[in-house]
């Protein structure tokens, strides 16, 4: 779980944090630091200046007397869907831009370090601030793992498959199946408590769930591979029409990263491509698979309420989870005036909601009320599921 930072540690996690980011771009070569193969991939550039821009006209245009604005450019090139922050550049177009330089963007980034932390330390008893940085830091933290799946995607689609790192690797999956199974009641849903979440998480309320039984793994490529070799993509009746459209139109036959050279199949990952783990947990998939792989055991996937209800008894980190949930606002949801209002409430709309937390996450974004949300095609990020059922 999340916990509340302290005015004494403030200073330290937001650089500890910082480093994180940056840390993350370290095995790049430079000539990766621009590159955007496509709309939904943001340039390892950018994401090291939209994190910057955050701090500099988030908290310290706000804060700061007389602050000075490194560059007053940026404010247009790495704002990102923020409207009430002014124009920006369109997002598929962020990796044109050769300038400015890598090497300028960590300028910025240790000038902004520095304001900051010159801030946080003259104004360590203003509450409203400690309030704004704590977003802030999970709002990197957030990027971070988009990093993540943005590097990978960038490398991934590269024709010889360049590695990225090592110590990346994922948890073996225990194949037994296990269920336990959930009795029908009226549960409490929401976060509750004084530790950090996401306004999205706000709003507990009481839900009524019919009896289920709940799989306490995910399924694993091994799993997903009998999917395959059955003609799960060739069985139109096993998808939602939309799904249907978007597999046909966009050929698709396997999750993202994986590839089959001479009846073998393979799977890139950040340490490079290597032969198919089946023991771990399939991944990159979107939820119309997701949704077709679990019409193909006669089951189905779980609500987000229901994988809530059942989390503790959950084996989980591997990778997000699908749930058949659209991300739709809580009761007496609110969303936060100005800017920061549009972090989440304008996107509850054509998404699905997925649970849990990945390999790439921070171990502060898992906690189980913790709300990701994708359209039902994206699968770049770290996308699984697990399998629901009638309880027997």
């Amino acid at each position: 779980m999340a916990t509340a930072i302290t005015d004494l540690s403030l200073v330290h996690e937001f650089l500890s944090m910082r480093k994180a980011t940056t840390d993350i771009c370290r095995p790049l070569l430079t000539e990766d630091y621009s590159v955007q193969p496509v709309d939904f991939v943001s340039p390892p550039k950018w994401h090291l200046a939209h994190t910057t821009w955050f701090w500099e006209e988030f908290v310290l245009a706000k804060y700061k007397q007389k602050y000075k604005r490194y560059n007053d450019t940026y404010a247009y090139l790495f704002n990102s869907y923020y409207n009430n922050m002014g124009d920006r550049v369109d997002r598929q177009m962020r990796g044109i831009n050769s300038r400015p330089a890598v090497s300028e963007i960590y300028e910025y980034r240790a000038y902004v370090n520095h304001q900051m932390e010159q801030l946080l330390e003259d104004e360590k008893n203003n509450k409203e601030l400690k309030k704004l940085v704590e977003i802030g830091i999970h709002h990197e933290q957030q990027h971070q793992e988009l990093l993540f799946y943005d590097i990978k995607f960038i490398l991934g689609h590269q024709p010889y498959h360049p590695a990225y790192a090592t110590g990346y690797e994922m948890k073996k999956v225990n194949v037994e199946e296990q269920w336990i199974d959930i009795d029908e009641g009226i549960y409490d849903i929401g976060h509750s408590g004084d530790s950090f979440s996401f306004d999205n998480e706000l709003g507990r309320h009481k839900q009524y769930l019919n009896n289920y039984s709940i799989n306490t793994n995910v399924v694993t490529n091994g799993q997903f591979l009998e999917f395959i070799k059955a003609g799960g993509y060739q069985d139109f009746n096993l998808w939602h029409d939309e799904g249907l459209f978007w597999k046909d139109t966009n050929q698709i036959l396997a999750p993202l990263y994986w590839h089959q050279k001479d009846d073998v199949w393979y799977e890139y990952d950040l340490h490079g491509l290597q032969p198919l783990v089946l023991d771990e947990a399939v991944r990159h998939l979107s939820f119309y698979e997701a949704f077709a792989y679990a019409e193909w055991k006669d089951m189905r996937l779980p609500t987000e309420y229901e994988w809530e209800v059942a989390a503790t008894h959950l084996n989980k980190g591997h990778t997000w989870e699908w749930t058949y949930s659209a991300y739709l606002p809580y009761p007496n949801f609110q969303k936060a005036p100005g800017a920061l209002g549009e972090y989440n409430g304008k996107f509850m709309i054509n998404q699905m909601v997925l649970r849990g937390s990945s390999r790439v996450t921070a171990d502060e974004h898992s906690r189980d009320t913790y709300r990701n949300f994708f359209h039902p095609s994206m699968r770049w990020q770290y996308a699984g599921f697990r399998l629901a059922k009638k309880m027997l």
